[in-house]
């Protein structure tokens, strides 16, 4: 089994070009550090071939333990995960990276984050730390959506009136997603504790113009495919970019916590609709990035919200890139 016990052989240099960065990168192993909490800086710019990616940090939601988090693991289990990996265990840490792609001079969004605060409390700082990265709200061309869970949609929407945010922009999204969320008859049968979610997407996205349904496999802009990646919800999706010799997968949530999940991969979330799906997807598409050489980020790996997987076994290895 392979144990990332030591320093990667990259120096923060050369990792920092490996991964494209403007700034300095060094990848941390538990043993030598624990990866912080909440980053020092809230933005952070680098290149995937001409592609500029800006990684925005919105916050972080400090969940409460919980037994039915994952669904076939312990809290002891779940801690034990977290302090390997060199986070703390005070609480689940589930941050939020929102992650905005220049190509072309168009401004490409993907998901829109979880709506100041309409998430968590302390999940409201994608404004102002879009704006310090010089990024306008208001020039965004396009939204790419991976799912219609709040931390991922509820930036779309206005807070208390439901009115559209981004009206002029266009919103490309899964026809499965779409079309499973918005169904009239939906919310009846979600679980309680879903329902208001899922009355609040069936009362307002339809109503909205600027939807763009897309099917498996669609080119949905310069270089950048919609990939299926179900389970998580019914019409998850991630994206995958090209450019160069280099692509890059916008993977959303089918590895939400690689803390927990790089090293369990079997384990199913509370969230995942699922279980047994969200599992599949999740070996499928990290051992393509593994074998294609795929440079990855996710929605709520560690702020900037990229990393590399390997293989360990019949699970993987996990290494933050990590902002100093």
């Amino acid at each position: 089994m392979l144990k990332m016990t030591r320093r990667t052989v990259l120096g923060s240099a050369a990792a920092a070009a490996a991964f494209g960065l403007a700034g300095r990168l060094e990848f941390i192993a538990p043993a030598f550090a624990e990866t912080p909490v909440e980053p020092s800086v809230g933005f952070y710019k680098y290149k995937v071939g001409s592609i500029e990616v800006t990684a925005i940090y919105d916050g972080i939601w400090r969940k409460p333990h919980d037994p039915t988090f994952i669904k076939n693991a312990s809290v002891e289990d779940t801690k034990a995960a977290l302090s390997k990996a060199g986070l703390t265990t005070e609480f689940m840490p589930i941050p939020l990276t929102v992650v905005v792609l220049k190509i072309d001079g168009k401004l490409i969004m993907m998901d829109a984050g979880s709506g100041v605060g309409q998430w968590q409390a302390n999940a409201t700082h994608l404004p102002a730390n879009m704006a310090a990265a010089g990024i306008d709200y208001k020039a965004i061309d396009t939204i790419m959506i991976s799912h219609f869970h709040p931390d991922h949609v509820w930036g779309l929407m206005e807070k208390g009136t439901n009115a559209p945010v981004f009206p002029n922009a266009e919103l490309v999204v899964s026809a499965a997603e779409y079309k499973w969320w918005t169904d009239p008859s939906r919310v009846e049968k979600l679980a309680e504790g879903r329902r208001p979610a899922g009355k609040r997407i069936v009362e307002n996205f339809p109503k909205w113009k600027n939807w763009k349904l897309v099917e498996d496999g669609t080119e949905v802009g310069p270089g950048i495919r919609i990939l299926s990646a179900p389970g998580h919800t019914p019409g998850h999706s991630v994206y995958l970019l090209g450019s160069g010799n280099e692509q890059f997968m916008v993977s959303a949530d089918i590895m939400y916590v690689p803390a927990l999940l790089a090293p369990h991969p079997d384990w199913q979330g509370a969230y995942d609709q699922d279980g047994p799906m969200a599992i599949a997807t999740r070996r499928k598409l990290i051992d393509r990035v593994i074998a294609d050489n795929i440079r990855i980020c996710g929605s709520h790996f560690p702020f900037p919200g990229s990393g590399t997987f390997v293989k360990d076994g019949n699970a993987y290895g996990f290494t933050p890139a990590v902002q100093i």
